[in-house]
């Protein structure tokens, strides 16, 4: 009989990874184009595994902008309230490019190895 991961496991291995990935997965959305905050949440949803909530985005999105990868900027709604719009700095084009170049290494590395090779 196989050895089951208790899902409980799966579930917080999952999290793990997306802590350490997400906010570079938001700088890489940004890097298209300026997004408000709900915009990103539904983005990120849509990607498999990518799930967050407003509760995730909006502390991380504050802290970007107080390390100056991102900027801010307030813009009336048609529908509502004003959004604040991020857009990212070249500060955080610089920290996504070295996280890029080292996401490359560090998943070959992991697929090599989790595939025997």
């Amino acid at each position: 009989m196989r050895h089951m991961v208790p899902r409980e496991t799966e579930h917080r291995v999952l999290s793990q990874m997306r802590r350490g990935t997400l906010e570079y997965c938001v700088l890489a959305i940004l890097r298209r184009g300026e997004r408000y905050g709900f915009d990103l949440v539904k983005e990120l949803s849509a990607g498999d595994g990518m799930v967050t909530s407003e509760g995730t985005i909006y502390p991380l999105l504050t802290r970007l902008r107080k390390d100056g990868l991102l900027t801010s900027t307030w813009q009336e709604s048609t529908q509502g309230p004003p959004r604040r719009y991020y857009r990212i700095t070249p500060k955080g084009r610089r920290a996504l490019g070295n996280f890029l170049e080292e996401w490359k290494r560090f998943r070959t590395s992991v697929e090599q190895l989790l595939e025997g090779d």
